[in-house]
């Protein structure tokens, strides 16, 4: 199997385990929604950020440097593994530490008690990221999904269970530990990989000297993917915070589930490729055709169907969050060239490129936050659009130079698929606001409607990555007749 069809191969199956799990995630949201306050969702966002840094700090790029590690061997895995359980522990003694000021910060006692159990769940993840890495390096994304998927089904029926019982804000403690303890227990089951006694100073500072520049353009990633949050726990109410968060968390369930597929599985791929720039700027421009495909039609038509959805499944107490949710879909559009954009500067070994970008986008995330949010919670909807267009430019123009992949084509190759999104979401738009139907009639015509005008759009115009994922669709579907058909004759 080549390199390509492996990375579309590890694309769908990361992309299905994605959704599996994220899939399941939605469902326990949605159903977590009906027996819990916004507010229960605003105190978990009030953690967000400083559980986010402490997973930041456990990890410190030693799974990225794994991946790309060529030759890598078990003295590299061992001191990774120890490495990692070393800084695991580390970030949790600090976060139960810090509860108090969390707690302080926010006005919020519960917070002290809240932190210092959701923490564990880092201590649980950093006995994984050895397994994980291994998995990711030989793009096999299905013993992932085997493992992911059943730890989200039985954390959320634990959570659902929990918060019908009054548990409250509990029941989305108890889901994060369920699922951060199955998921690792399972992964060490289905990879064979186990650690040995051995450490070596060499491979530690080896994997260090690349994988810190990560770690800290990580680590500001995670400070600045929730700063969000921070500003508005401080200058709204936790409803509003709440009613945000969840609309933040069903963009990040649809779209960047996406991106992390593709992200995930062309890093181990175009690795591979980092010495050959004619493959390795063919296969960058299959990815940015396929994911533009793939993500720009989602983003537009959860954006125009986002009321009738919201009125189908969620009571109306989270109404308010329907236009937080529309303006996060189209902040959200070019998070994926971004994503890709900074892989080609990774698989290049740029890191010190790739924390000096990150430093320029927080930077200008900041000063846009600073800008907009005398504006109310609105002004920094709209901001978060603005810094990310902003951020693209630098990113785009830098990796391309080092792959000859100039921006002018790569507009050309994500137009199409966004030009023909944007179309199709218009026909949709028009009919509902057209015609009066009911919220459930509305969705249940609408959503197949948009994606029959996208799909055979595509066909009449021939898009390069429909004809790709479709070609590649047969060829899966034929081999897998010819291999039943192989084992009736010789069951015969």
């Amino acid at each position: 199997m080549t390199i390509a069809h492996k990375t579309i191969a590890g694309i769908i199956w990361n992309f299905a385990e994605q959704i599996g799990r994220k899939g399941i995630g939605m469902i326990v949201t949605l159903l977590l929604a009906r027996f819990l306050a916004p507010s229960d969702f605003g105190l978990i966002a009030m953690m967000a950020v400083f559980l986010a840094v402490g997973t930041s700090l456990m990890d410190s790029g030693f799974k990225q440097a794994l991946i790309r590690l060529q030759g890598a061997d078990q003295t590299d895995f061992n001191t990774a593994f120890y490495a990692n359980l070393a800084l695991g522990l580390l970030s949790y003694i600090l976060l139960f530490l810090a509860a108090p000021q969390i707690a302080h910060f926010y006005n919020e006692p519960r917070l002290i008690v809240l932190v210092r159990t959701a923490g564990i769940g880092i201590l649980i993840n950093s006995f994984q990221v050895v397994q994980s890495a291994i998995l990711s390096r030989n793009l096999n994304f299905s013993l992932q999904f085997r493992a992911t998927i059943p730890a989200g089904i039985i954390s959320g029926l634990i959570a659902v269970l929990l918060a019908f019982m009054g548990f409250g804000v509990w029941a989305l403690i108890i889901q994060m530990l369920v699922s951060a303890f199955i998921n690792t227990v399972l992964l060490w089951k289905l990879q064979s990989w186990r650690p040995s006694l051995g450490f070596s100073r060499k491979s530690l500072g080896s994997m260090y000297n690349f994988g810190y520049k990560l770690f800290l353009s990580g680590l500001l990633e995670r400070i600045f993917e929730n700063l969000y949050l921070i500003v508005i726990a401080k200058m709204f109410t936790a409803t509003v915070l709440g009613h945000y968060f969840f609309a933040d968390k069903i963009q990040h369930i649809v779209f960047r589930q996406l991106v992390g597929s593709i992200q995930n599985v062309t890093y181990p791929a175009l690795s591979i490729l980092q010495h050959d720039n004619i493959r390795l700027k063919a296969g960058y421009r299959k990815v940015v055709r396929t994911t533009t495909f793939l993500l720009s039609p989602t983003m537009f038509f959860l954006a125009v169907l986002a009321q009738p959805a919201f009125q189908v499944f969620l009571p109306d107490k989270w109404l308010p969050a329907v236009p937080y949710l529309q303006l996060l879909c189209f902040a959200g559009l070019l998070h994926p060239l971004h994503a890709i954009n900074l892989n080609i500067i990774k698989v290049k070994g740029r890191s010190e490129l790739f924390l000096y970008l990150e430093i320029y986008r927080k930077l200008v995330k900041t000063i846009i936050i600073v800008l907009s949010v005398g504006f109310g919670i609105y002004g920094i909807l709209y901001g978060q659009i603005i810094s990310s267009i902003l951020a693209y430019i630098p990113n785009s123009y830098f990796s391309s130079r080092l792959i000859a992949y100039p921006v002018r084509e790569q507009l050309a190759d994500f137009m199409p698929g966004l030009s023909l999104s944007f179309a199709a979401a218009v026909v949709i738009y028009g009919a509902e606001f057209l015609v009066e139907w009911p919220a459930f009639v509305e969705l249940l015509v609408l959503a197949p409607l948009a994606w029959l005008l996208y799909f055979a759009g595509a066909h009449f115009l021939n898009l390069t990555a429909f004809v790709a994922i479709k070609e590649m669709a047969i060829a899966r579907i034929s081999k897998r007749g010819k291999q039943g058909l192989v084992k009736t004759v010789k069951w015969t």
